[in-house]
């Protein structure tokens, strides 16, 4: 749909806050082990592997890619809403980022952690709401149609994909940083069973009914996007 593209400097943006991001944990690691105290090589692995993940999505061309294109898009989909997070979540940045700050610091950033809204967001069933939720009302709705007219509700998508991924490895996992809520194993593989059902249905609907509707994407196209979500996921 969009035959060329030339990066502003807004289009860097994405990219460089991953940069960003990953040097700041790096950098807090490279204290903690200088300090005695010690950081994981394995967690910086996993860490380093997720934003390898994410700035590969974010580059400029491929997100141009996947602003016009329904394959592009599901592929940066699978990359940054369920790959990248799971990198970051096994890397524990919460915990280094507890061990690095001054006391007073920690103290707020736990208060934070415990404070109401991160509680809701962060139990298994309101990540599996955001997360496979969020992927029912973009492909099923004018939602989709509509983020290809806008390059910030574009993004948005994509942050979006980035933060509720996030949250569902954390609240499934509930570790290595420790979770707001105290639950059974038996009870988050039961979050992830329905999510894994209800991630496939969607791609389902997809490939039988031609979701998203309005974007101009031959219905081959279209399947052949609800393919790679319904294996990927």
């Amino acid at each position: 749909m969009h035959a060329s593209h030339h990066a502003a400097p807004l289009d860097w943006l994405p990219f460089l806050l991953v940069v960003l991001v990953t040097s700041q944990y790096l950098a807090a690691a490279w204290l903690q082990r200088a300090s005695g105290s010690g950081w994981s090589l394995w967690r910086c692995g996993f860490f380093l592997l997720g934003s390898a993940l994410l700035a590969i999505a974010f580059w400029p061309s491929l997100m141009a890619w996947a602003h016009g294109d329904l394959v592009g898009h599901m592929t940066l989909h699978l990359l940054i809403g369920m790959f990248a997070p799971l990198g970051w979540v096994l890397g524990a940045p919460v915990t280094l980022l507890l061990r690095t700050l001054p006391q007073a610091g920690g103290r707020w950033v736990v208060a934070r952690l415990h404070g109401r809204f991160v509680r809701t967001v962060a139990h298994p069933v309101a990540a599996l709401l955001l997360n496979v939720g969020g992927m029912y009302v973009l492909y099923l709705t004018p939602l989709y149609a509509a983020s290809l007219e806008s390059p910030a509700l574009h993004y948005a998508v994509h942050l979006h994909f980035l933060l509720a991924g996030y949250l569902f490895c954390w609240a499934i996992l509930a570790e290595p940083d420790a979770s707001p809520h105290r639950l059974t194993l038996r009870f988050r593989l039961g979050v992830l069973f329905a999510a894994i059902a209800t991630h496939g249905l969607l791609g389902k609907l997809m490939y039988g009914w031609g979701f998203p509707r309005g974007t101009g994407h031959a219905l081959e196209h279209v399947q052949i996007a609800a393919q790679w979500m319904y294996y990927g996921g």
